[in-house]
């Protein structure tokens, strides 16, 4: 019983396209990392990648699908090279479609589906060196762009616990997820996203 139910489960996963082996694109990483993390603690939650496309607007790389509140959640990837930056900036790092710039898109998709977001930020160091991984509420960037600010300092993301990681693979656990809630309430953000500030002056991304 217990063998044709985990037959089922790889059905399933390989249906929507989740790869069991290791790749190097940081958002399948953490979409195997999810998953293998439901699947071992028994989980009723599945994790999976948004297919982009280059002319439409974005909305968030990776979906949680979950009955369970803490596991229903909207994440936007970033890998960043920190030998060559010291911020994740708005206008280099984020899009502008449709009028409207990515966080003010995506936080107005958070709020309205009611999924927790989460902004996962993995920094590279160069070759032959470990990569790191950090789960940021979303709630802590957002706070900044509404503000006007240009971004969020690596050392600001790196107040974030970062991810363990084994193999070359990262694993998460209940903690990484749950100490992110209540963090940073999104709720009455709306009229800061009318403003879109970072909009105004944007220069397009890199």
């Amino acid at each position: 019983m217990r063998a044709e139910r985990k037959q089922s489960e790889e059905k399933i996963f390989l249906e929507i396209g989740i790869k069991r082996h290791t790749m190097g694109d940081f958002e399948w990483a953490l979409v195997n990392s999810l998953n293998s993390f439901f699947e071992k603690d028994g989980i009723a939650a599945i994790a999976y990648r948004l297919k982009q496309s280059r002319f439409s607007a974005q909305f968030m790389d990776i979906l949680v699908d979950s009955k369970i509140p803490e596991y229903y959640l909207a994440i936007e990837c970033k890998s960043l090279d920190a030998r060559k930056t010291k911020s994740l900036y708005f206008k280099q790092h984020f899009s502008l479609a449709a009028g409207a710039h990515q966080m003010a898109r995506e936080t107005e998709f958070i709020t309205r589906s009611g999924r927790q977001g989460i902004l996962a930020v993995e920094l590279r160091y160069g070759a032959g060196k470990a990569r790191s991984a950090y789960l940021v509420p979303w709630g802590q960037i957002f706070q900044r762009y509404n503000a006007g600010e240009t971004g969020l300092s690596l050392r600001d993301i790196e107040i974030n616990p970062p991810l363990e990681r084994k193999g070359g693979a990262y694993r998460i656990s209940r903690l990484d997820i749950v100490r992110i809630s209540g963090y940073f309430d999104l709720a009455g953000v709306g009229d800061g996203q009318e403003e879109d500030p970072a909009s105004e002056e944007y220069e397009g991304k890199s």
